[in-house]
């Protein structure tokens, strides 16, 4: 028998993932918003949120077609026939606020203590990056997204500029900030170091090794490990026995670990200077080679990103037409990702011994998609399945051991029919050993 709510309110679920955003976490983020006690109209305010999180789920439709698959399993049901136009004005009368505080209720890293790569000696492992995504060229969007300048001399679309802070064991967002390209990634990245607690180390890239960002993280009392320039000026004040030194940046002392990433493939040898920043001064605790084995987990975010951008939206633009509108559908689409992310770590977390990488997203939105559609498990009952629908979808279809690999850094747009960067790069994925050597500076 499906369980949904009764009335106008029925069609207000999505599905098995109403369990992560259940009623009670959508009527809080409504009155938080201001808009608790707004009159019940055709089309509820609720249901409106929820119509908004099944968007993010079926990038490939509109509205009124999203709505019609929230309503499919209600046979017998009275529900309300709305018209795209009024699914619009709901749209625009709720704005993104109560988007905005939905997220604020679902993000983090998510209750799945045991998950392996999430703790590494005792600290949670975390990651900042930022991306970009692409939204409608209408006259409104385009007085505040700058367009992306194109190869031919012309302008695509326009552009804003996304940046998230990742548990890069779960995959799960722990906070996100986004805004016009106009505005660098470091002005972003700073406004996420008030999400960053002493008991976290957070991966960077080397578009944020300024001085002023690894002492705001410092000040945060987190720990990071950043790859910097291999010009950039670190003097050695000490050696240490396991090939880093003691410096400093500013005024912080700071650890440098330097080594060299032999990348040995059938197609040949690839070799790498990696430069590193920490502020785990202790080598002992910390030592040089786990650090660089450490910092391989930053690219669990650029797969967030290839899940968010790729699988969720495959390669579309957003729909909205309005600055507001794009608000609240990156919040949609934040808070549908992290629900998505919840699922799957309560079912790993279930096998204590199960590499949450090897658990397909693509296989969770699948089966996300369907229990929209089937209406299924929108309500939780008095006992909790910790795995559900989706985690046995999810645990059945596992991913092979994941192996090391070496493709190409190029752009792929996921529904063009054009190569990205000439015909003639080798996009093929190769196998590859890969070998770490710690590189010894001279005496200070």
């Amino acid at each position: 028998m499906i369980k949904v709510a009764a009335g106008v309110f029925a069609p207000g679920h999505v599905g098995e993932l109403t369990q992560h955003v259940p009623f009670e976490m959508v009527d809080a983020a409504l009155a938080e918003a201001g808009l608790g006690k707004s009159r019940v109209r055709e089309v509820p305010a609720r249901v409106v949120v929820y119509l908004l999180l099944a968007g993010a789920l079926f990038a490939e439709v509109g509205y009124r077609q999203v709505w019609d698959k929230l309503v499919a399993a209600l046979d017998g049901v009275p529900v309300a026939n709305p018209t795209s136009g009024v699914l619009a004005q709901a749209r625009q009368r709720m704005g993104p606020a109560p988007l905005r505080a939905l997220f604020d209720l679902v993000r983090g890293p998510g209750p799945a203590p045991r998950t392996r790569g999430r703790w590494w000696r005792g600290l949670l492992v975390c990651a900042i990056d930022g991306t970009s995504a692409a939204v409608p060229a209408s006259a409104a969007n385009l007085a505040e997204y700058t367009p992306h300048r194109c190869n031919h001399g012309g302008s695509g679309y326009p552009k804003l500029r996304l940046l998230v802070l990742v548990c890069c064991g779960t995959r799960t967002v722990i906070d996100a900030i986004f805004g016009p390209t106009g505005v660098g990634e470091m002005p972003y990245a700073k406004r996420l170091v008030a999400s960053l607690r002493p008991s976290m180390v957070v991966l960077l890239d080397r578009a944020f090794g300024a001085a002023d960002l690894i002492e705001a993280i410092a000040q945060a009392r987190a720990y990071l490990v950043v790859r910097v320039k291999d010009n950039r000026k670190l003097p050695v004040i000490q050696r240490l026995p396991d090939g880093s030194y003691l410096s400093v940046i500013g005024q912080l002392r700071v650890r440098v670990v330097e080594c060299q990433i032999h990348v040995q493939t059938t197609a040949g040898r690839a070799t790498t200077m990696y430069r590193l920043v920490t502020t785990l001064i202790e080598h002992h605790h910390y030592p040089a080679f786990d650090l660089v084995r450490l910092y391989h987990e930053r690219w669990e975010v650029e797969t967030a990103f290839l899940e968010l951008k790729s699988t969720i939206l495959g390669g579309r633009v957003l729909r909205a037409r309005t600055p507001a509108g794009v608000r609240q559908e990156v919040y949609a689409l934040l808070v549908t990702y992290q629900a998505i992310r919840l699922a799957m770590a309560d079912a790993t977390d279930t096998q204590p011994d199960l590499d949450p990488d090897r658990a397909c997203f693509t296989t969770a939105l699948s089966a996300a998609r369907d229990l929209v559609v089937q209406a299924a498990n929108a309500i939780t009952g008095a006992v909790i399945d910790l795995v559900g629908a989706i985690g046995r979808r999810v645990l059945a279809n596992l991913m092979p051991e994941r192996r090391t690999r070496r493709a190409p850094r190029i752009v792929k747009r996921a529904i063009s029919k054009y190569n990205a960067k000439g015909p003639n790069i080798d996009r093929k994925t190769y196998q590859a050993t890969i070998s770490i050597d710690i590189l010894v500076p001279q005496s200070p």
